[in-house]
């Protein structure tokens, strides 16, 4: 410390480097104010509060799995696999943070939960239209889940558009026909709104890239990163049909979905067919 660093100068110096009124704070860059005023309970309940939290912050996650998503799909469309490889491991990644989000809200016992239920009246994770995007872009196409978002114009518009776009795995099939791969036309040029059908050719074409990864290891690697991306979607569903069984066992939904047994049948869903039926025949 030189002659003109007393003590008092020092404190000074802190007190002035802590002064946050004329620059961007912290709390100012993440809108925290608006961020963590958002939680208002209904019931007087005390477990309502994590119900609240877990479900918001699984939007937001959700809300950055989305700008990965369409981003990755954009990347595959254009060749660009490297930034496409990056951006669908963050969504695998973001994935995992939400499997164990449900071991969080696991800690509901029924009683808790039964108690703020008559709460929620028909609010329900079943109108997410974030997730209901999600599900689109990734190939699981149904017109009738546009329905729970037409009393929202603006919402409906995103939902759709994401219901009538290619999803990431007809962009992927479309790359596999570029780089010289036989993909069938009915499965490059159909209507994006049908649901994915699995065909023995694409199979074949899959195969072949497996097979002879050394000379078409980017798709190797984009058929890889699809594997991880459904195998943590998968165990993503899986949890959150335990933990609502868990907590409300067979109950109807607060949406009016059956519950347990419609998440049951989702677990049925297979996004990538081709990329799972292939390793039977490696």
């Amino acid at each position: 410390m030189n002659a003109s660093e007393t003590p008092e100068h020092i404190v000074h110096q802190e007190k002035a480097q802590l002064d946050f009124s004329r620059d961007m704070s912290y709390s100012d860059y993440l809108h925290l104010d608006e961020l963590l005023g958002a939680q208002h309970p209904l019931s007087p309940e005390h477990n309502e509060m994590l119900f609240i939290v877990q479900h918001q912050t699984s939007e937001l996650w959700m809300k950055l799995m989305l700008h990965e998503l369409q981003a990755a799909i954009a990347h595959v469309a254009q060749d660009k696999l490297p930034p496409a490889f990056k951006m669908l491991a963050r969504v695998s990644k973001i994935l995992e943070q939400l499997v164990h989000a449900w071991d969080v809200l696991a800690t509901m016992t029924p009683p808790e939960y039964s108690a703020l239920r008559p709460y929620l009246a028909r609010s329900s994770g079943f109108q997410s239209y974030q997730y209901r995007q999600i599900e689109f872009f990734l190939g699981n196409k149904n017109a009738a889940m546009l329905k729970p978002h037409t009393h929202r114009p603006d919402l409906l518009a995103l939902v759709e558009a994401a219901y009538r776009a290619p999803s990431l795995y007809d962009e992927s099939l479309r790359l596999l026909a570029r780089n010289g791969l036989t993909i069938p036309t009915s499965h490059l040029q159909r209507d994006w709104t049908q649901p994915y059908q699995a065909d023995p050719v694409v199979e074949a074409a899959w195969l072949t890239v497996y097979r002879e990864p050394d000379q078409y290891w980017d798709l190797y690697q984009l058929g890889e990163k699809l594997t991880d991306l459904e195998d943590a979607f998968r165990q993503w569903r899986f949890r959150h049909v335990t933990t609502v069984e868990r907590v409300i066992g067979f109950k109807r939904g607060t949406g009016g979905t059956s519950g347990v047994g419609f998440l049951r049948k989702m677990l049925d869903v297979v996004l990538f067919p081709e990329i799972w039926t292939l390793r039977t025949s490696l």
